[in-house]
C-alpha cells in the first residue's frame, strides 16, 4: 500500500501565484536564475536558488548561501504574500504543456516508505547534491520544492482526483515558458487517503535528489515533520519522458568514427538529429550527424537493455574512457527539452567533443527496472512539463 497525507501548506496570495512560481532548482543554472528572477522578488528562486542573491562568485554550498535561503523564506512566511492553511488538506495539480495534459494528487508521502523501498528510485544519487538540499530543509525547516513520484493506474483515485477539478482552482495561471498550471484544493482527504492505500507502488520520476536529501534530513533532525515530504503523484498513463542526451570529450588522436564502426553500425544521417526507434542513437561529430545502430547487450539485466546502458557498454566505455558517469567530468547531459540545437551548440563550444542525441526511454522501461530493484545509468530521463516550486511549501514544525 502507499500512504500519503494531507498538510497545511504554505501557499502565495492567488494574485501573485504566478510570480511565485519558479522552475525547480535544479534545471538552471546560477546565471539562468538570475536572469530569470530579476526584477521579481517574489521569485520562488530567492529560496531554491538563494546564491542569486549574494555576491557573483560565491560558492553555492557556502554556509551564507543557507543562511539566505532561509532569511528568504521567513521573510515571505511573514510577509502578506503568503498564505498559511488553516487544516490539512490534499491538492490536484494539473499541467498543461501543448495538447499534452497531465494530473496529478499532491500530498506528503513517508519517508520511512522510501527507506524501506515501497517508494522506488531508479537512478543513484550524487552525494553532493544530496548534501546540499539536506542543507536547504534543515536550515529553512522546510521542504520547499515537491518530487513527482508516479504510480500504476487506479480506477477510484483518479476518478476523486477528476471530480475534484469541477469546482473553482485556487490558482489557475499559464507560466513563461507557455505551460499551463491549475490546483484544486480536494473536498475529501480521507476519501483519498482511503483509496490511495489501494496503490500497490509509488516511483519516482523526478527528484531522486530531493527524496535522498528528505530522508537524510529526517535522519539528522528526527524532527516529527521531517517524518513526511511533498510529492505529486500521477498515474503512469499521463507523464511524458523526453530524451536525456549526452555530450562527451573525445581524447585527443582518437580515430572516433573507426572506433564506433568497429563495434556498431554507422552511417551518415541526412540531416536527422533525433532517433527514430529503439537501439539507434544520432551522434553528432566534426560538424555532421550520424546514426548508429547499438548492439544488443552482453550484460544480463533488464537494465542493460536500456540504450543509455548499450551506449555506456559499446562506447562511451570502451572508446571514450568514460567508465561513471556520475563522476566522470568528461561528460555533460542536455535535457530533451533544450532541443538538438542545443545540444550542438554546446558541443561546438566544448571542442573535441561529440553529442549523443538519445531515443526516450519509456514508462515501462522504468517501472521494469524499478520493480527489478534495480537502477538506471545517471540521467536517463528527463521528465516534462516540469513542477513549479514555491506553491505549496511544506514547513517542518
Amino acid at each position: 500500500m502507499a500512504l500519503i497525507r494531507p498538510f497545511r501548506a504554505l501557499r502565495p496570495t492567488p494574485e501573485v501565484a504566478a510570480d511565485v512560481a519558479s522552475v525547480p532548482y535544479d534545471v538552471i543554472s546560477v546565471p539562468e536564475a538570475r536572469t530569470l528572477a530579476a526584477g521579481n522578488p517574489l521569485s520562488f528562486l530567492h529560496v531554491i536558488r538563494p546564491e542569486i542573491d549574494l555576491p557573483e562568485g560565491t560558492d553555492e554550498h557556502d554556509e551564507s548561501v543557507y543562511a539566505k535561503g532561509a532569511e528568504n523564506l521567513y521573510r515571505y512566511v511573514e510577509g502578506p504574500r503568503s498564505i498559511r492553511e488553516s487544516a490539512p488538506a490534499f491538492y490536484i495539480y494539473r499541467l498543461l504543456m501543448g495538447n499534452r495534459e497531465q494530473t496529478g494528487l499532491y500530498g506528503l508521502v513517508s519517508v520511512k516508505e522510501y527507506n524501506r523501498g515501497a517508494i522506488l528510485k531508479h537512478e543513484n544519487t550524487r552525494p553532493p547534491k544530496v548534501q546540499d538540499r539536506t542543507r536547504h530543509i534543515i536550515m529553512q525547516r522546510a521542504h520547499a520544492e515537491p518530487v513527482s513520484l508516479i504510480f500504476r493506474e487506479h480506477g477510484t483515485v483518479t476518478d476523486i482526483m477528476d471530480e475534484a477539478t469541477f469546482q473553482a482552482p485556487i490558482y489557475d495561471f499559464t507560466a513563461e515558458d507557455g505551460v499551463r498550471h491549475t490546483f484544486w484544493r480536494a473536498p475529501n482527504a480521507s476519501m483519498l487517503s482511503q483509496a490511495f492505500s489501494k496503490v500497490d507502488a509509488l516511483y519516482v520520476a523526478d527528484g531522486h535528489h530531493r527524496c535522498q536529501a528528505a530522508s537524510q534530513a529526517w535522519l539528522d533532525t528526527r524532527w516529527p515533520a521531517s517524518a513526511f515530504f511533498p510529492a505529486v503523484c500521477f498515474p503512469v498513463s499521463a507523464v511524458n519522458i523526453m530524451p536525456y542526451n549526452r555530450i562527451a570529450l573525445v581524447p585527443e588522436g582518437l580515430d572516433l568514427l573507426g572506433q564506433v564502426q568497429a563495434r556498431c553500425t554507422l552511417r551518415r544521417a541526412s540531416g536527422q538529429a533525433q532517433p527514430e526507434q529503439r537501439g539507434d542513437v544520432c551522434m553528432y561529430t566534426d560538424g555532421v550527424w550520424h546514426t548508429v545502430t547499438l548492439p544488443e547487450s552482453c550484460r544480463p539485466t533488464v537494465a542493460d537493455t536500456l540504450d543509455v546502458a548499450r551506449l555506456s557498454e559499446f562506447i562511451l566505455e570502451p572508446v571514450l574512457g568514460i567508465m561513471d558517469q556520475r563522476t566522470d567530468p568528461n561528460i555533460e547531459f542536455v535535457g530533451g527539452i533544450r532541443g538538438t540545437n542545443e545540444l550542438m551548440r554546446r558541443a561546438r563550444e566544448a571542442g573535441s567533443s561529440v553529442a549523443f542525441s538519445m531515443y526516450a526511454t519509456t514508462v515501462t522501461e522504468l517501472l521494469n527496472v524499478s520493480d527489478a530493484g534495480l537502477l538506471m545509468p545517471p540521467k536517463s530521463t528527463w521528465f516534462e512539463p516540469k513542477l513549479r516550486s514555491g506553491l505549496l511549501v511544506h514547513l517542518i514544525d
